[in-house]
């Protein structure tokens, strides 16, 4: 709980005399600029202007980007520097085994972190770095090596190491960094905000991918930039540091966060009360409404609230942490396993889909002699499965928008049961009906459950919480917060991606080995359609 959520009931008492000079000096415009307080006690956060929420949003472009960068060449770098077969499912388990395990520690400690910068944005800072090391790492280990070592089966051993670290840093914090972010726009958004600014991140995301996957499709060894650097990856490591590096600033200061200063002697007041006068903020107490003396003479009895004070202030354990996500309230669970069905559904189409446009659709075959037909089928398939994914980045964006105009006459059940029916159905008949134009047709039916997977269950989310607060406000309980916050909770929600990774990495890899790729856009399909009817019936909607 932020420090503008640390509010007092009843009416003020009257604003010292220096405090009304000061507001009259300033023609009230220190007010105004304050979130406003509603008579009933509840804090009104003040509407944010619709620049910032884009502003905002430009993470979710810049992460995106360099996502669908990696999609289009992560393969032919690790083919390159001679990475074992027996190694691929490694690379790809260690980042979200990681991911699954300390992003709720990461979600946690961020709702706790006391820096002046706020909560969120040094954890979204410190993520970011880790992903332009991760990138820099995959994408150039070849040339850093051979720039180091000579001898060149010590080059072809430190390349793959490097390579592989670079993927698995990469991954890790391109993962993790949706949290934060999530939590940073429900702690500064009022609750109209929030919707707002989650449908601007997925078009933002849609976008961001649709650019990164045309970024991959270009030839960017024969361009200028080709000729100046050594190689094409240089070209599109450089690419994407500044495009990722552009959107990383303009989001870190699209909104100012209030820091959580525990050890503040003004915070410490406004803790220390017990029989308040009114819901407010310490910028209200910072303003003029009241001065510290008059909080301190509100106090009085201490002890309680102290341990209340000091329990804030305490990080959670790894054993209190678990404990808290497992005796998580129902709704929140079984939103967690919805949410666990729809990405176990997406990624299982999204990560073999350009083999199986190459080898269901196309009738290649990426095992054929590399100058023979059925291998350039193959990789013609891939080509145009890649053209097909960003049709789903820009049909992602196009939903984002539409989402806005649905939302008042079907609700989030209505776009929560759409998103999964027609992924469901439309993966089920690329399927039982490979064809070159349909598929590509079809291919916007994966932008929905994309657009989908990023709004409604974080707004769920939103909803619980606005429910939860508006309780407490009821039952005059402001004073004493919750066992879970923001972080936390968008934490354990982006952990079923992570845990959606590792189910399919164990589980879909030896399936594709016996059955081949059709196998994965049917079973997309059958877990999309059955997490629809957990959509249906066991998650619960606000009102």
């Amino acid at each position: 709980m932020t420090l503008t959520e640390q509010h007092f009931q009843e009416s003020p008492p009257p604003p010292s005399e220096v405090a009304k000079e000061d507001m009259d000096s300033t023609g009230g415009k220190e007010k105004a600029a304050q979130p406003s307080t509603a008579r009933t006690g509840a804090l009104v956060r003040k509407q944010q202007a619709t620049g910032r929420l884009i502003m905002h949003s430009m993470a979710m472009f810049g992460r995106e980007f360099c996502y669908a960068v990696e999609a289009a060449f992560v393969t032919p770098v690790l083919l390159s520097v001679g990475l074992p077969k027996s190694l691929y499912s490694l690379v790809w388990l260690i980042s979200p085994i990681l991911g699954f395990v300390l992003q709720p520690v990461v979600g946690s400690a961020s709702d706790h972190c006391a820096c002046s910068w706020g909560r969120r944005r040094p954890y979204i800072l410190g993520l970011g770095i880790i992903m332009l090391v991760g990138m820099a790492l995959y994408l150039n280990g070849d040339e850093m090596i051979s720039a180091f070592i000579g001898e060149r089966e010590k080059q072809r051993t430190w390349a793959i190491v490097i390579t592989m670290l670079g993927v698995v840093l990469f991954d890790f914090a391109a993962d993790f960094i949706d949290g934060p972010i999530k939590a940073y726009l429900f702690d500064v958004c009022s609750h109209e905000d929030k919707e707002k600014g989650l449908h601007y991140h997925a078009l933002f995301t849609g976008l961001g991918g649709a650019l990164g996957y045309l970024t991959g499709a270009v030839d960017w060894g024969e361009t200028v930039l080709g000729y100046s650097l050594t190689s094409e990856f240089q070209v599109i490591f450089l690419l994407s540091a500044l495009v990722f590096l552009i959107c990383l600033i303009v989001h870190l200061r699209s909104i100012p966060e209030v820091p959580l200063r525990y050890g503040n002697k003004e915070t410490k007041l406004l803790l220390e009360v017990t029989e308040p006068y009114k819901y407010r903020s310490i910028e209200e107490i910072k303003n003029g409404y009241s001065s510290c003396t008059d909080l301190n003479a509100t106090s009085k009895t201490k002890k309680g609230t102290d341990a209340s004070c000091s329990e804030a202030q305490r990080r959670m354990t790894l054993k209190s942490l678990l404990k808290t996500l497992l005796s998580m309230p129902s709704h929140y669970r079984c939103l967690c396993v919805s949410h666990l069905f729809g990405w176990m559904a997406f990624l299982s189409n999204m990560l073999f889909f350009t083999d199986f446009m190459g080898q269901v659709v196309y009738q290649g075959s990426p095992y054929a002699s590399h100058n023979s037909t059925l291998y350039h089928t193959y990789r013609r398939g891939v080509e145009v499965g890649c053209w097909g994914l960003c049709i789903n980045a820009i049909a992602s964006s196009a939903y984002s928008y539409l989402q806005k105009v649905l939302l008042p006459y079907i609700g989030l059940k209505g776009l929560y049961f759409i998103g999964y029916l027609l992924f469901g159905l439309g993966t089920g008949l690329i399927g039982l009906f490979p064809n070159v134009y349909s598929t590509l047709v079809l291919c916007s039916l994966f932008g929905v459950m994309s657009s989908t997977l990023y709004t409604v269950p974080f707004q769920l989310i939103a909803e619980y919480h606005k429910e939860e607060e508006d309780l407490n406000l009821q039952q005059k309980e402001q004073g004493t917060e919750h066992g879970r916050g923001k972080g936390i909770d968008c934490a354990a929600l982006t952990c079923m991606v992570q845990l959606a990774q590792i189910i399919l990495g164990v589980g879909l890899g030896l399936l594709v080995s016996v059955a081949g790729s059709a196998v994965t856009v049917i079973s997309a399909s059958m877990v999309a359609l059955i997490g629809c009817c957990f959509v249906a019936f066991c998650v619960r909607y606000v009102g």
